[in-house]
């Protein structure tokens, strides 16, 4: 049996520096490693780990493609709402749903949408 560890997104920029700047300032990520040359960083927070890069001249690519989002599960949604809803464009306000999370949802500098949560259950 292989046991899978951990997933590490990729999310693919135009400007990998705003970006950075993005996931630093609004949402209190580290940026742990950056390399210019191959316009790539690594971003961390509390556990979650995110890479940024800039796609090459190998691949198609003019704005984010993603289809899904990322989903984030917090300790404190209500506080982080409080400290991204005027910062941020908004998915959706921040709300009770049926199944028993409460959650809101946030873009990206890019377009990715960025959904944060806690669960009701507690």
């Amino acid at each position: 049996m292989i046991n899978f560890k951990t997933l590490r997104p990729i999310l693919w920029t135009i400007d990998i520096k705003e970006t950075i700047g993005f996931y630093e300032n609004v949402l209190g990520f580290t940026c742990d490693e950056y390399n210019e040359e191959w316009q790539w960083a690594s971003l961390s927070k509390n556990g979650v780990e995110i890479m940024l890069a800039k796609p090459n001249e190998h691949t198609s690519f003019n704005k984010s493609k993603f289809t899904g989002s990322f989903y984030i599960n917090v300790d404190n949604v209500d506080a982080l709402w409080q400290c991204l809803k005027d910062t941020c464009k908004v998915c959706y306000e921040i709300e009770n749903f049926p199944w028993q999370m409460r959650e809101f949802a946030i873009y990206d500098n890019n377009g990715y949408i960025l959904q944060f949560g806690k669960s009701l259950k507690n």
